[in-house]
């Protein structure tokens, strides 16, 4: 089995876990009242998708 001659040191291993970042989710305004919506999902406000109503607002 392999084993390590060296141990790592904190700065090589940092550099190796700090590619774990979030990204921010893609929005897309919606075409009927302009909201920003993510993408292929009904706008909350206006409940509509593709231009027609799907969820009944008020």
């Amino acid at each position: 089995m392999a084993v390590p001659k060296r141990k790592t040191s904190q700065a090589r291993r940092n550099k190796r876990r700090a590619n774990w970042k979030l990204t921010a989710p893609n929005l897309v305004k919606c075409s009927k009242c302009g909201e920003l919506v993510m993408p292929h999902r009904a706008c909350k406000s206006c409940g509509t998708y593709k231009n027609k109503e799907v969820i009944v607002t008020e």
